[in-house]
């Protein structure tokens, strides 16, 4: 309940150099003077004895008063020695005075329920919190710092105007001084809006890429070295290598950072007829794979008979593997496996083409949330568009956009997706 003072340790888990426990709730400030003195002057670290009656620890103490804080609570924050007894024995001193363990993303829902972050301002807070990359952090940074939101408040309050300038005419048609007919300018304004959205749509795409990373799947025949290459491109025996054609049965995805951006490398099963279920299944899933995949290695061996490439609207390379023993005709690229020759070139040429779909600014959109979100805003503008002969339906199509771009930040049904995306955070943020 938001009325609860909650504790949770906010930092990695014990042993740790240090270790920081975070309060949030009405009773902060009397629970931090009960356990280590008078309170601190706002904002600032100060060294304390933590345990008024039997010291357990000496540590930094923060106070943050409300609303200027977090989670626009009265908040403070601990910074302790990161020993696991000791973190125990001061989260239960805490939760004795009377505060609770939060729950998961239960500090940052206080955020959003007092409107100290938007939803999309909370789903950069997650991914900057689970970016692996630069590009990851880039993005998630500019989201958590706001800048989707402004975009987003800019087309609301074009939509604001335009509606006012319609529902104007229906409910003041009688005053003298509200004319009768739209301004010459309005439906330009109209498109432009309806232009500038589907711009900010058509980089979903791009958001997606650096979000969720680079899919590049590794296809060929049984044997063509899709196991041993995936091994020498993530430098680790992730994947099982034999002779045995059809080891590979589903679907493995490796993590590959280069220079900031992720690719997951996609190790499939060997494409063959067989009589095997089991590979059966296999092929079925690689098959899947590579339509969805952004970029297609194919590979082809020089101790295999030549098969032909599938058709693909994927890029693609084509890898000529066991470069020791020979090459194969054709082929963009050879290289080894075993003795590392080509790999450089090779990573070389997957980053090319990745640049194609991720160069530039991260774009602040990457969910299929947005996705749904600014469609269904577009949608609603080109049915206005078409209805302002009669501003009645023109004035509800533009309601329904506003809808859209509400549901987006959190404003309108927020609910239907908040527990789902606070349930994925750690305890203590």
């Amino acid at each position: 309940m938001s009325g609860d003072t909650i504790v949770a340790l906010s930092s990695g888990a014990p042993p740790s150099g240090v270790a920081v426990i975070r309060l949030s709730g009405p009773a902060t400030g009397r629970i931090l003077q009960d356990i280590a003195g008078t309170i601190p002057e706002p904002r600032r670290l100060t060294l304390r004895p933590i345990g008024r009656e039997s010291m357990l620890d000496r540590g930094l103490v923060a106070w943050f008063p409300a609303p200027h804080s977090f989670t626009g609570e009265d908040c403070a924050e601990l910074q302790v020695h990161g020993s696991p007894a000791g973190v125990r024995a001061i989260i239960k001193l805490i939760t004795s005075k009377g505060a609770r363990l939060a729950e998961a993303g239960e500090f940052t829902r206080r955020a959003f329920e007092n409107g100290k972050l938007d939803l999309v301002e909370i789903e950069g807070l997650g991914d900057l919190l689970e970016a692996e990359t630069e590009n990851q952090r880039r993005q998630a940074l500019a989201r958590f710092e706001g800048g989707l939101s402004q975009r987003i408040d800019g087309w609301r309050d074009q939509l604001l105007d335009l509606r006012a300038e319609i529902e104007a005419r229906l409910d003041f048609s009688d005053e003298g001084d509200v004319g009768d007919t739209l301004p010459e300018d309005f439906g330009r304004s109209l498109t432009a809006l309806r232009n500038d959205i589907a711009m900010a749509l058509a980089s979903v795409e791009h958001g997606r890429v650096v979000r969720e990373g680079i899919r590049v799947a590794l296809a060929g025949p049984p044997n063509a070295g899709k196991s041993s290459l995936l091994n020498a491109l993530a430098q680790s025996d992730i994947a099982i290598v034999t002779d045995e054609a059809g080891t590979t049965r589903d679907v493995r995805e490796v993590p590959l950072d280069i220079n900031g951006q992720l690719y997951i490398l996609l190790d499939l099963a060997g494409l063959r007829e067989t009589d095997s279920k089991a590979e059966a299944e296999g092929v079925r899933r690689a098959r899947q794979a590579i339509d969805q995949a952004d970029i297609v290695l194919w590979l082809s061996a020089p101790d295999l008979p030549a098969v032909e490439i599938p058709e693909t609207d994927n890029r693609h390379i084509h890898v000529s593997t066991k470069r020791d023993l020979g090459r194969v005709t054709g082929a963009d690229i050879a290289v080894s496996a075993q003795s590392g020759e080509g790999l450089a070139e090779l990573l070389g040429r997957i980053e090319q083409l990745g640049q194609t779909l991720s160069s530039g600014e991260p774009s602040l959109l990457s969910r299929e949330r947005d996705r749904i979100a600014l469609q269904s805003a577009i949608e609603a503008l080109e049915a206005s568009a078409k209805q302002l002969a009669m501003p009645e339906l023109a004035a509800e199509s533009l309601r329904l956009a506003s809808q859209a771009l509400e549901r987006l930040v959190g404003r309108l049904d927020a609910e239907r997706v908040l527990d789902r995306l606070f349930a994925s955070f750690c305890i203590g943020k």
